[in-house]
């Protein structure tokens, strides 16, 4: 039996601002150990029975770079990185996923798990996974339902039905959405209900059949997209048009809870009990984090005295804390953020404010990932900007031109070849270069090791659009 992974990253995680951002999503970052989310679920799965070791990833075109490079890392190939263009909720990116695998033939089972999730127990999700294939060969559509241990008002449910013979799995009775607190204390004392994990076990084509009949619309705007999307590098560009026409909707709405409704709707749920964990919010990642003696999780250049069951992440200053309780404080290069850890759920109020602000906190972070590698803001003036830049060994910035700045280019560490228009020659460490307005020019590190830098911008107009791409190796000159 062939099990294929097929990762959907397209979440925001707007609620755990200022750590995640929307062009640097959570699913992208660090938040358990070394390793990033993505990475995490990746690797949960590598070495499974029956598991490909290549995996199917559904992400946002802004993320493609980050995505691939954290694949990469892993040594992990990819059978296609499918982008879209805008989310369009789960249904549509699952469609797309199953449209890429049958049109390689492949009616692999297809394991579909967020990016963003914690399974501490993999030995637990792995006998989950095991009887799953084995229902989804027979043409059910498995989700999986993690055991409650406390009554949980922040995520959906599901009421087990009758119990499928000679397995742990059990029909679906029904879908539930989040409920107060007391519904949620009479689902946890009836032993009836589980979270809803939105992992889910099934084939390409039992989920294009189903979709053919219950949503003939999106399936037919997927099929368009995918059918008139070009190969773009390691990317599957799908037709931007053709998929934001696609209406908006979940599994769970589009397929599941129509299928709980048919007699013999082939939709199970296995019961997982396996240290589960969505990261929704700081909360959450308090929960599974670390503790010291006192209940607190710390990370980073922090002094605490008498601080009790907090969370204190400090990624560039030094951040002391005195007397707190119970309380959330995140410390980045432009935003900090306070908070009563009971209340992490609002935080999502200050990404939506920064956003009707028209500020960037909510989008980037001061450091800014590119293909061939990163720039960070130092300083900013009226007429000048200063940017550290990381160029990673072998990699190149497009051949461009800017209208409004010049640039002064100062080497820190490592070697840069320059080309500034009709020449081309070498930056060694502690020497500069100038380049004019209107002059096209390129910036390559040809050395093994990064190349460190300091740009000097100056002009009238900084903004990262005074761009002018000639040549670009990542395909970003369209």
């Amino acid at each position: 039996m062939k099990i294929k992974p097929v990762i959907m990253s397209g979440g925001s995680g707007t609620r755990l601002w200022p750590l995640s951002r929307k062009l640097y999503p959570k699913q992208l970052l660090p938040l358990v150990n070394d390793q990033t989310l993505l990475q995490d679920t990746v690797q949960r799965v590598n070495g499974m029975p029956g598991v490909s070791r290549s995996v199917l990833v559904v992400c946002n075109e802004e993320h493609r770079f980050l995505v691939a490079e954290q694949l990469r890392q892993l040594d992990v190939p990819s059978d296609a990185i499918l982008l879209e263009p805008e989310g369009r909720n789960t249904a549509p990116a699952l469609t797309l996923a199953a449209l890429a695998l049958s049109n390689q033939n492949d009616d692999a089972v297809m394991l579909v798990m967020p990016a963003d999730h914690v399974i501490r127990d993999v030995k637990a999700f792995e006998a989950a996974v095991t009887v799953g294939a084995e229902l989804a060969m027979q043409d059910y559509i498995v989700t999986f339902g993690v055991v409650p241990d406390r009554a949980e008002t922040g995520y959906g449910y599901i009421q087990k039905g009758e119990n499928l013979s000679a397995t742990n799995a059990n029909k679906i009775a029904r879908f539930v959405e989040k409920p107060d607190s007391d519904t949620a204390e009479k689902y946890l004392a009836s032993g009836e209900y589980l979270w809803n994990s939105g992992m889910f076990m099934l084939k390409p084509s039992t989920w294009l059949k189903h979709m053919a009949t219950l949503q003939p619309e999106i399936l037919e705007k997927c099929e368009s997209a995918y059918k008139n999307g070009s190969q773009d590098n390691d990317f599957y560009r799908v037709d931007k048009d053709a998929f934001l026409s696609s209406p908006s909707d979940s599994i769970d709405y589009a397929i599941m809870e129509k299928l709980t409704e048919q007699e013999d709707g082939l939709a199970a749920v296995i019961p997982l009990a396996a240290d589960w964990s969505d990261v929704g919010a700081f909360d959450a990642l308090w929960d599974i984090g670390e503790k010291d003696g006192l209940g607190n999780v710390i990370r980073g250049d922090v002094f605490s005295v008498d601080a009790t069951d907090s969370m204190m992440i400090s990624e560039e200053r030094l951040v002391a804390a005195i007397g707190l309780k119970d309380t959330v404080i995140i410390e980045t290069a432009d935003a900090v953020l306070v908070a009563d850890k009971s209340r992490v759920q609002n935080v999502k109020q200050v990404v939506d404010w920064l956003h009707e602000q028209k500020r960037e906190e909510h989008l980037i972070h001061r450091r800014v990932f590119r293909p061939w590698g990163s720039y960070e803001g130092i300083d900013m003036g009226q007429r000048h900007q200063v940017k550290r830049i990381t160029v990673s060994p072998g990699a190149a910035l497009s051949l461009q031109m800017h209208h409004h700045r010049a640039e002064h280019w100062i080497v820190v560490s490592g070697t840069a070849r320059v080309t500034r228009g009709d020449e081309t020659f070498i930056v060694s460490e502690n020497e500069s270069t100038y380049i004019p307005i209107g002059t096209k020019h390129r910036l390559e590190n040809p050395g093994t090791i990064p190349l460190d830098m300091i740009e000097v911008q100056s002009g009238s107009y900084l903004g990262e659009d005074d761009i002018v791409r000639f040549e670009d190796q990542y395909g970003r000159t369209k």
